[in-house]
């Protein structure tokens, strides 16, 4: 072994710290030097592509990637030099297909009709079908709207139908009617028609990552959303978050004005139980990748119509650049998962036919 990981970052952003790399990443290359072993954070750039993958195809046992899909105008290129270097005997943390199916917003659409996601939940990726199928999910209720890309609630939107009873005998929303619209990012309100909020919402399908997710707004979110921090497959920490106590308030990011609560995973044993034993059918739907090395799913409360008890609902999943500046020592844990996982890798034999690739 070359005892050896880089730690990909991208330039600017507001998740970096006064010397321009995350807050949350040193710890982990302090972590990794406690241990005998040496990490450093190289920032990625397109036209620095090869340069990097040489250098770390030479030097590393592994990359952690703590890239924020925002920070890079286009990731096809980072994602390439990943596969490449996975194909290379790097070890991917994580390999970037599972970060993809893990990190996209579509990956709650494939978790539907499941115990954590309801139905009536859709995406689109163009607009011809966004146009005919959008207003006859928005019949249903007030709906939220989530692009793929973006970060801290933006192209979030909570989308309500204003006089609904008006159309209470039509299959759809008419494409004339008033919407009262409000994004997550700062619980701004807006009123467009639902024709120019459509053509609105074309620029997050531009793209080969556009899409949107479609889901029924739970009213219980101005209860908290809560966050649970996952280690691969444990639990580490959850974080309620309760959205600002104004007028239309429904987004949970610091940003607009949520509180945060850091709680133990013992203080949640219902959802700690639920999360667990969803894994495995999670894994199954979103491609059979190994899980992320940290990853988060965000659940709301729901109430169920037949019991009338509370209920989770999985909201998103994050899987690309998960953050844990409020609990700094998890460094330490994760570097014992990284070092577990190197060497179990390393035990198996490339040379046996049953291990070969």
């Amino acid at each position: 072994m070359k005892k050896h990981v880089v730690i990909f970052e991208a330039r600017g952003g507001s998740d970096k710290g006064k010397y321009g790399f995350r807050r949350d990443s040193k710890p982990i290359v302090d972590s990794f030097k406690n241990r005998g072993w040496t990490a450093e954070i190289i920032f990625y750039e397109d036209k620095d592509r090869g340069e990097i993958y040489r250098h770390t195809l030479d030097k590393a046992d592994a990359y952690i990637s703590r890239v924020n899909p925002g920070n890079l105008v286009d990731e096809t290129g980072y994602f390439q030099m990943l596969r490449e270097l996975v194909t290379n005997g790097v070890v991917g943390l994580p390999h970037p297909d599972a970060m993809i199916a893990y990190g996209a917003k579509n990956s709650v659409e494939k978790l539907k009709g499941t115990g954590i996601v309801p139905d009536d939940v859709f995406t689109y990726y163009d607009y011809e079908t966004l146009k005919e199928a959008f207003p006859k999910s928005l019949k249903n209720g007030v709906r939220v709207i989530k692009q793929n890309r973006g970060s801290t609630g933006e192209g979030i939107w909570r989308v309500e139908v204003l006089s609904p009873e008006k159309y209470k005998n039509k299959k759809s929303i008419p494409l004339d009617a008033k919407l009262k619209l409000t994004e997550a990012k700062d619980n701004h309100t807006e009123e467009k028609t639902l024709e120019d909020f459509l053509k609105f919402c074309i620029q997050y399908l531009d793209g080969d990552n556009g899409m949107l997710l479609d889901m029924p707004f739970l009213e219980r979110i101005v209860e908290g959303e809560i966050r649970v921090l996952m280690l691969r497959d444990n639990v580490v920490n959850i974080v309620h978050k309760k959205p600002a106590q104004t007028k239309d308030a429904f987004s949970a990011t610091l940003f607009s004005g949520a509180k945060y609560r850091y709680d133990k995973p013992e203080e949640w044993p219902e959802l700690v139980q639920l999360v667990k034993s969803s894994l495995p059918m999670m894994q199954k739907r979103l491609g059979n990748y190994d899980l992320p090395l940290i990853w988060t799913a965000d659940f709301m409360l729901d109430t169920d119509k037949k019991t009338g008890k509370d209920k989770y609902i999985l909201g998103e999943i994050n899987a690309s650049c998960v953050g844990f500046t409020t609990f700094l020592e998890l460094s330490e844990n994760i570097v014992d998962e990284v070092l577990a996982l190197l060497d179990a890798d390393a035990a198996i034999s490339d040379q046996w036919a049953a291990f070969q690739k």
